[in-house]
């Protein structure tokens, strides 16, 4: 795999991890008779998705080595007119990139599941899943056509749906996943009107031939409007991955979604489903780049969700929640990035968010092991001395999560700030704004978390809900999770702190992304100014010392300490004082309400109507109800002409002839 790619080598990258889904989906569970135990199940999809992460390092290797590509169609599904539907790969830079973080990510949580799912009797059952999350996730990362990225889309979004509701007699698990998967399906019918766009006046599906009509595409207007054609395609693809990255206001299923096991949590929401929508946005970055109309809007959504949903963080008391709107924000700050055109650095902080993100949940879900499933950080406390490993790992996770120097989050996150203040979209006051107040926003609420969990006062004989042994004591002193669990914490750790440094100037000032990404550089010069500005990675890290971002997460680690541990009148003080605001972010910001009270009533109430007044009155009751009345009355009238009588047929013949001969005599006078 030196100087090219070998096709049916990389067909091994997504047919491992679904080989070890359908064995397990359907020999380890009741379906197949429960034929192979868990120690199978968990090394067949653990060896798929390890084969898959190691062929997936090997073509990075060749892609950095030796620029080695594919484009390559695999199957025509099927040919309509002049419209092509094949299943192919596109491997670049881009992909290999998405394949590596996929992958790895993937076989952590899977090696994690052993410990964290062992008391499980879904243990088979889950492992099949996520095995066929991976599957789906690399279809959709290396597919070369729209329509493969489609299948992708859709199968992590059908994925996803059975592991929020993977504890299926939970009602509020229920409730989640069809939360996420209606949500995301509003998402997806603004991101197939896109594909449909395209394909309509594009005449293809294939990214290299969609992109070589761009520039004809982008003269275009979309008929009987006065819209420009290419600026409509680009926000309904937006609109899927609003719906996927849970952009506001399609956010409110990410959340909810902390209902399925912790595992894929951390699967989901760090490298995997919720990076699609910004790995399509940057992998369709020719399109958006022929409409600042578009990116505009990217990048106002993106400053929006940042800032707004890490207030939301701020008041969690739940430990993943409080991780859940870390992503939500952090997910803001890549479409930020996108909206700036700095797509290369979206993409950076989507790999540099994995690792740490995944670092961060796989983290809180050692800690709820450690708590006997406790997940309220108001009754933990100096768990530190109890769980060193998983107290060192998720500092290493929050310190790359609010951007401390040299971590691999400062050197994705400081590049977004930068290339936001560098746009001159008429977004970018605002954004700019929003992600550098997002900063002290994600340090105050990550060590807000991290202070009340790992220090300060043992809290745990407090806990109303804590479980009680067998002899009626509280069981609540924390221990270290078993080794399966803490490996994958350790093998996160390190490239949450190192992968930054390694890779920013590959990636966003080198060759890494040439052929995978486009930009306009006379129109949108953000990433020319950082690199003008770029003078390598230690130097941007102590030029970071007397930067506004670095006294902002400072600002808000000091705000922490003193608020959870120094003086802890505080919190309750600023609670009582703004409680109407306290208010709208314990009830986020009514979203819920509005979509459960406004749009889902308003719909039941059209529903209703077009069921009663539409079908039921119009349809059943006047066409037909009323078409049978009608028959049935013209039948009954006619039917008393049919005496069966032959001198009244005749009668009647002899008449019609006269009144025939009386017409015919009368015409031709």
């Amino acid at each position: 795999m030196q100087a090219s790619l070998n096709a049916a080598t990389l067909l091994l990258v997504p047919l491992a991890p679904l080989v070890g889904a359908l064995l397990a989906g359907i020999f380890g569970t009741k379906f197949g008779g429960n034929r192979i135990g868990r120690t199978l199940t968990h090394s067949l999809t653990i060896a798929g998705v390890l084969l898959s992460f190691v062929i997936s390092v090997m073509t990075l290797m060749a892609v950095v080595q030796s620029g080695a590509r594919l484009n390559e169609t695999l199957y025509t599904w099927m040919v309509v007119g002049d419209l092509k539907m094949e299943i192919g790969f596109l491997v670049d830079g881009l992909t290999a990139m998405m394949m590596c973080v996929v992958t790895f990510v993937s076989l952590m949580v899977h090696i994690y599941t052993i410990g964290y799912m062992h008391e499980d009797e879904g243990y088979n059952r889950f492992f099949s899943y996520i095995s066929l999350f991976t599957f789906s996730m690399l279809m959709l990362v290396m597919s070369n056509n729209l329509l493969q990225l489609f299948f992708g889309w859709e199968a992590v979004g059908l994925v996803s749906y059975l592991l929020i509701g993977f504890w299926f007699n939970k009602p509020s698990a229920i409730f989640a996943n069809m939360k996420a998967f209606l949500v995301n399906r509003v998402g997806d019918f603004g991101f197939i009107l896109g594909i449909g766009l395209i394909a309509a006046f594009a005449g293809t599906l294939n990214y290299a031939e969609i992109f070589a009509k761009a520039p004809a595409l982008a003269t275009l207007m979309l008929p009987g409007t006065g819209w420009m054609l290419i600026t409509v395609a680009c926000i309904c693809l937006f609109i899927g991955a609003m719906g996927k990255s849970a952009q506001f206001p399609l956010h409110v299923w990410l959340p909810d979604s902390m209902e399925g096991p912790t595992p894929i949590s951390a699967l989901i929401h760090a490298a995997t489903m919720v990076t699609a929508g910004i790995f399509m946005v940057a992998r369709m970055s020719p399109l958006f780049e022929l409409s600042d109309t578009a990116l505009n809007l990217v990048m106002l959504v993106g400053a929006i969700t940042a800032l707004f949903m890490g207030f939301l963080g701020i008041i969690q008391n739940d430990i993943k929640r409080v991780v859940a709107y870390s992503t939500l924000s952090q997910l803001g700050y890549m479409t930020v990035a996108l909206g700036a055109s700095a797509y290369s650095v979206a993409v950076f902080h989507l790999m540099t968010h994995a690792f740490f993100k995944a670092l961060l949940f796989l983290g809180a879900g050692s800690v709820i092991m450690g708590m006997h499933h406790n997940q309220d950080i108001r009754w933990m406390g100096g768990v530190r001395k109890y769980m060193p490993i998983t107290w060192i790992t998720s500092l290493l996770g929050s310190l790359a999560l609010i951007g401390t120097p040299f971590f691999a989050g400062f050197y994705s996150k400081d590049s977004i700030i930068e290339a936001v203040a560098e746009s001159h979209l008429p977004a970018a006051g605002f954004a700019h704004f929003a992600v550098l107040a997002g900063v002290f926003v994600t340090a105050f609420y990550s060590f807000r978390v991290y202070f009340l969990v790992f220090h300060g006062k043992e809290r745990y004989d407090q806990n109303p809900d804590a479980h009680h042994g067998h002899d009626g004591h509280h069981d609540h002193s924390p221990h270290e999770s078993p080794w399966v669990v803490w490996v994958p914490l350790v093998m996160l750790a390190i490239p949450s702190v190192v992968i930054g440094y390694l890779t920013i100037e590959p990636m966003l000032f080198g060759e890494f992304f040439k052929d995978a990404i486009a930009v306009d550089a006379t129109r949108h010069h953000a990433m020319k100014e950082l690199e003008e500005a770029f003078h390598g990675p230690v130097a941007m890290a102590i030029h970071a010392l007397g930067s506004a971002p670095f006294w902002l997460a400072l600002a808000g680690v000091v705000t922490a300490w003193y608020m959870y541990l120094v003086n802890q009148a505080v919190p309750a003080a600023i609670g009582r004082a703004l409680r109407p605001l306290v208010l709208v972010l314990e009830n986020k910001y009514f979203m819920d309400w509005f979509n459960e009270n406004v749009l889902a009533r308003g719909a039941r109430m059209l529903g209703n109507g077009l069921w009663k007044g539409g079908d039921k009155a119009v349809i059943d009751g006047f066409l037909v109800n009323g078409s049978w009345k009608l028959v049935a009355w013209v039948s009954a009238r006619v039917r008393g002409l049919q005496t069966g009588y032959l001198y009244h047929y005749a009668l009647v013949m002899i008449l019609g002839i006269f009144v025939l001969m009386t017409y015919f005599v009368w015409l031709n006078k």
